[in-house]
């Protein structure tokens, strides 16, 4: 009887320990199917083009940023060969810093040269990573929001009908820019964007407008392990710019549409691009294109980023 009683304590106490097992492995099991496993490599850099992406520096990571863009290979449909296609003159240049404070948060500060009206502009930007795709599809895409301060150091035109007139009022240099930057990574070699846009200038020229709302859109399609073609485009909402025109009567302002070559080399993102936009900062060539695609009037241009990483030290 002895025997019996200890053989159904043994059995009872086995019994409880493979339902305790069991019961941790379907724990652990929904666990794991349960955690969020994030999607990363959305887009390699922080711009497509001209167009910001969804990525921002990590914690603590230092990015160096140079933007060039040269002069227009044509001019009506004539090829400036006298600048070799534009390759002597330089429509705009900019240096920019964008430091992670956290992961998720990234503030940085540039220098252009500028194009017209918006002259010797220096920026100041905030971008942060609102939603971030995840690979069960719980999350389906990637929001993050951005915007940038820009205010131009030239000295002021004399003529009081100018856009570029500042004498008195500090606040007529600035303009903003507002995105909400939503990106889906569709493949290993495929990612897209769309980046809702808000304009706002402080100062502008008789009947053009303050506020403009602009929609972008981006891709990046992966052709080597280190390229990828990649393209961004802008169409403003604007009735000036729609209806404005030159001396000649012809079209005055054109949507910004880019083109380009992307390729990775390490801690470098290196982008060789055409694009109809004078401007770099969104500030200037939202508002500001004035090159035609259809008469020649776009330029090479390039992107060179490279990041430093700072540490762990926590500040």
């Amino acid at each position: 009887m002895k025997y019996i009683f200890t053989a159904a304590i043994l059995l009872v106490l086995t019994s409880r320990l493979v339902a305790q097992q069991d019961l941790s492995q379907i724990v652990e099991e929904n666990t794991q199917t349960n955690a969020k496993e994030y999607v990363t490599a959305t887009f390699k850099g922080l711009k497509i083009i001209n167009a910001e992406t969804i990525e921002t520096c990590k914690k603590h990571d230092l990015e160096f940023d140079i933007q060039h863009r040269f002069g227009d290979v044509a001019t009506n449909g004539n090829v400036n060969v006298h600048t070799f296609f534009g390759l002597d003159q330089a429509s705009d240049i900019r240096f920019a810093f964008e430091y992670g404070i956290t992961d998720q948060l990234q503030a940085g500060i540039g220098r252009s040269r500028g194009i017209e009206p918006y002259r010797e502009l220096y920026d100041f930007n905030l971008k942060y990573k609102l939603l971030q795709q995840t690979t069960n599809n719980k999350m389906p895409l990637s929001v993050t929001l951005f915007g940038v301060a820009g205010v131009s150091g030239r000295k002021s035109s004399t003529d009081s009908t100018s856009d570029a007139y500042y004498e008195g009022n500090w606040s007529h240099r600035w303009s903003y820019v507002t995105q909400a930057i939503i990106a889906r990574k569709f493949s290993p070699g495929v990612s897209f964007e769309i980046v809702p846009t808000w304009t706002h200038r402080n100062y502008v020229d008789y009947q053009d407008e303050n506020d403009m709302f602009s929609l972008g859109i981006g891709g990046r399609v992966k052709i080597t392990k280190r390229m990828a073609i990649i393209a961004d485009y802008f169409h403003n909402f604007s009735q000036y710019r729609a209806d404005a025109k030159d001396a000649n009567g012809n079209k005055l302002y054109f949507d910004p549409l880019s083109i380009g070559l992307e390729i990775e080399t390490g801690g470098h993102v290196f982008q060789l691009m055409f694009t109809n936009s004078e401007g770099i900062l969104e500030n200037s060539y939202l508002p500001q294109t004035k090159s035609n695609w259809g008469d020649g009037e776009f330029r090479w241009g390039f992107n060179l980023s490279r990041n430093f990483t700072l540490g762990g030290k926590k500040w």
